[in-house]
């Protein structure tokens, strides 16, 4: 018998130009050889300018599109991206928990780079109470570390540390605190246990960075589901990402902010 393909869902808000969100999650699903659900938590109103409106979804539709799928296909890892309000946080953890979900990767979307809030007010506290105790990992940027953790925006290496292991106290299994809008030399430090870890990567001369947290967390849960340690997992992820970064003027769709080239590996 062939290997079982994984499968991975994505419970993320809809971005319409394919860039971030549920579609940003599948397309990297694919890139990685995954089978690709999703549910959707909020309706975006967004291009490669910025987001114009948001209209999150009634908890309960969120529930239902949750335990519809995990009654009958289970996933082998489960990427949480913009959950938009604390209600739909609280009905999502309720909803995991009670399916025993596993291997989830909760990348905390709190403010889009151009255009109006994805999160309304209490999103912060209600992600720390439901949905970080359930994470195996939790792939906050600096900004959203900051504001997580109710501290100033990291500078280096070891306020980024401090900020992880704030977020793995209030019980996530491990924290990567992504360091793309630092100054200089892009890192990422990943607080696991006491353990911290600094990854090291390319500066990618490309305003195209649109859904590029979307994409490296979804990459890491592909690459989770597949079995691999989540060092390894991490490492596969960046490099991937770094491609993609590369050859997304590739793609020629605007002159706003686009997104990285998912299938930069597959479409030659």
């Amino acid at each position: 018998m062939p290997p079982k393909i994984p499968r991975l869902l994505s419970i993320a808000g809809s971005d319409p130009s394919g860039g971030a969100g549920v579609q940003a999650d599948l397309k990297t699903f694919s890139a990685f050889g995954c089978y690709g659900m999703a549910a959707i938590t909020a309706i975006t109103a967004q291009n490669t300018r910025g987001v114009a409106s948001v209209f999150p979804l009634a908890s309960d539709i969120v529930a239902a599109q949750i335990d519809v799928l995990l009654s009958d296909i289970v996933p082998d890892a489960i990427k949480i991206g913009m959950v938009a309000t604390p209600e739909i946080v609280q009905t999502i953890a309720e909803t995991l928990a009670r399916h025993e979900a596993r291997t989830i990767v909760l990348d905390p979307v709190l403010a889009p780079t151009q255009g109006v809030s994805l999160a309304s007010a209490g999103l912060e506290s209600a992600l720390i109470a439901t949905l970080l105790p359930l994470a195996r990992l939790v792939t906050p940027n600096i900004h959203e570390a900051s504001a997580l953790t109710d501290t100033l925006r990291a500078r280096g290496a070891d306020e980024m540390a401090a900020q992880g292991r704030a977020l793995v106290e209030t019980g996530a299994r491990a924290a990567l605190v992504t360091g793309g809008d630092l100054d200089g030399e892009p890192i990422d430090v990943l607080v696991e246990g006491k353990e911290a870890r600094v990854f090291r990567g390319r500066r990618i001369e490309t305003r195209h960075t649109h859904g590029t947290g979307c994409a490296l967390s979804s990459a890491i849960a592909s690459e989770l589901a597949k079995g691999a340690p989540l060092i390894d997992a991490i490492a596969t992820a960046k490099a991937w990402l770094e491609g993609a970064l590369q050859a997304a003027e590739a793609l020629d769709l605007s002159e706003g902010r686009g997104p990285p080239h998912h299938f930069h590996a597959l479409w030659r």
